[in-house]
């Protein structure tokens, strides 16, 4: 799979939240049209609309690794992949931390953290399709 990293950025560039740019780049794998994606992803932008929750990015690949497995147990192991990979790159999960609130030190940008989600979740789709 050629990567989506990019033009997932460029999604999130173009007004999409951080969870449809990750999600709404891999459409086709997850089985399921752009519009519709992008309505079921619009609450979780923001760190599910305050900052104070999970990434969205992370939220977005987690949806797409739904999709694509239909299996409760192998997606929860496949999220905590994705997400323990996310934390030990950029030191946390949440976006208020990751955005620096209340402590002034940025942590990652939405724009990288967009790219992050979609580069480890590339990463492990490739893995299944080995």
């Amino acid at each position: 799979m050629e990567t989506r990293a990019l033009e997932a950025v460029n999604k999130k560039k173009s007004g999409y939240n951080c969870a449809q740019a990750v999600a709404c780049s891999y459409c086709d794998i997850a089985g399921i049209d752009e519009e519709t994606m992008k309505n079921i992803t619009q609450a979780f932008a923001v760190g599910m609309g305050s900052m104070e929750a999970t990434c969205g990015a992370l939220i977005g690949a987690a949806v797409v690794i739904g999709l694509v497995n239909k299996n409760k147990k192998a997606s929860f192991a496949d999220a905590k992949t994705i997400i323990t990979k996310f934390k030990e790159q950029n030191k946390s999960v949440i976006c208020k931390e990751l955005k620096g609130v209340g402590t002034g030190e940025v942590l990652r940008e939405c724009n990288d953290c967009v790219k992050d989600a979609a580069v480890f979740l590339e990463q492990l789709l490739n893995e299944k399709s080995e």
